[in-house]
């Protein structure tokens, strides 16, 4: 918004005395400049919002009062506090804070928009299913297959409109792999169609069973959210994306703007939800902030990247297919299940083991960092 009042005002006071005092508007321009302002914004609104969806959370019940997974199982000694009574669906503030602060600087072209109702209808998924839990007072909430239908259905639109439109066809008929320059398949709509599918309803469920500890799926997000700033930018550049041999896409620098919000935006949150958590995302927000990331991925033409950068929510997504096939074929086999951790997703192993949750926490943001780093290499090394 503050793009199209800047060139309005520039434009009308052409040719008038005035043109000389409005000049300096011209910085809003640059995408670098508006992605700044967008990250300053969205961590200020944060800061400003927070304490009054807590309170207003509060104020709802709408907090969790059941003991959680982990606890439930007992043996996490090192878990020095309860969640009990915390409020959930802290998500909102971020959905918030993130949309305003993304409408307000950035350009509305389709890749932004299709971004934004993403956000929008994943939150709103997020948001039914927290109101399940908090009603039903337990960790279960919404039923998986319903989960699974809506982030397919929403997968499947983007997927076939991106295929459609001529300007974006490749996104999907083309395939691209890390460490290589071009195509490793053409023409190949089904498997790309397939793969946008699988990338965003993956990364939306692998960050929603990343979210346990306090701190750890926003913090986490945020490494992931920095590599797609970086990727956005380069995408949505001619000359760099020429120089480093990455598929060019018109309109990308501006999801380089909603990254940065996305970053202020998760900064704030976690200045609340760090260790002792004052709120939860909840499925509000794990949901969006995991299936914003695929798209943002689909919408760069590297939709493997994001299998490099968000490295931990792959193997914790994994640690949770693991345990419960392994559990199952087990009891089948010999009518007594077992576990091939002590608990999933694989925090909880490690809490199982004696961690403190701090520890688990830090030591996963270690390992996130790790695989943006290789994530960025994958820019070079081609």
């Amino acid at each position: 918004m503050l793009y199209y009042i800047c060139q309005y005002l520039q434009q009308e006071a052409a040719d008038t005395p005035w043109a000389a005092y409005l000049s300096p508007l011209r910085v809003f321009r640059y995408i670098t400049f508006r992605s700044a302002g967008a990250a300053v914004t969205a961590l200020l609104l944060s800061l400003w919002l927070g304490p009054k969806v807590i309170l207003w959370l509060t104020q709802l019940r709408f907090g969790q009062q059941y003991t959680d997974r982990a606890e439930e199982s007992g043996t996490l000694a090192m878990r020095l506090l309860s969640k009990k009574g915390t409020p959930t669906m802290g998500g909102i503030l971020i959905v918030l804070v993130l949309d305003l602060t993304a409408l307000l600087w950035a350009q509305w072209n389709a890749l932004v928009v299709l971004t934004l109702l993403s956000l929008i209808v994943l939150a709103g998924l997020g948001v039914y299913d927290d109101c399940h839990t908090v009603t039903q007072q337990n960790s279960r909430g919404t039923r998986s297959l319903l989960k699974l239908l809506v982030q397919f259905a929403l997968a499947l639109f983007i997927g076939s409109y991106l295929w459609l439109l001529p300007e974006t066809h490749k996104l999907i008929t083309e395939v691209m792999v890390p460490f290589i320059k071009h195509p490793v398949l053409k023409s190949a709509g089904p498997a790309g169609l397939l793969l946008t599918v699988l990338t965003i309803m993956g990364s939306s469920n692998a960050v929603n069973l990343t979210d346990g500890l306090d701190g750890l799926a926003i913090g986490c997000t945020l490494i992931v959210t920095a590599v797609f700033l970086v990727f956005t930018y380069i995408a949505g550049n001619f000359k760099f994306a020429e120089y480093l041999q990455v598929p060019f896409v018109s309109g990308a620098g501006e999801l380089t703007v909603f990254c940065a919000a996305m970053i202020g935006a998760g900064l704030g949150f976690l200045w609340f939800n760090c260790h002792p958590a004052q709120m939860f995302m909840g499925d509000t927000g794990s949901l969006a902030l995991g299936g914003v990331l695929g798209i943002i991925a689909v919408l760069i033409h590297q939709p493997l990247v994001l299998v490099i950068a968000g490295g931990v929510f792959v193997v914790e997504a994994a640690s949770v297919l693991l345990q419960t096939t392994w559990f199952k074929y087990t009891r089948h086999r010999t009518g007594t299940g077992q576990r091939i951790f002590l608990m999933a997703p694989l925090h909880h192993h490690f809490e199982k083991k004696g961690w403190y949750e701090s520890q688990v926490v830090t030591r996963f943001y270690i390992l996130c960092i790790l695989c943006a780093v290789v994530a960025l290499s994958t820019l070079k090394l081609r």
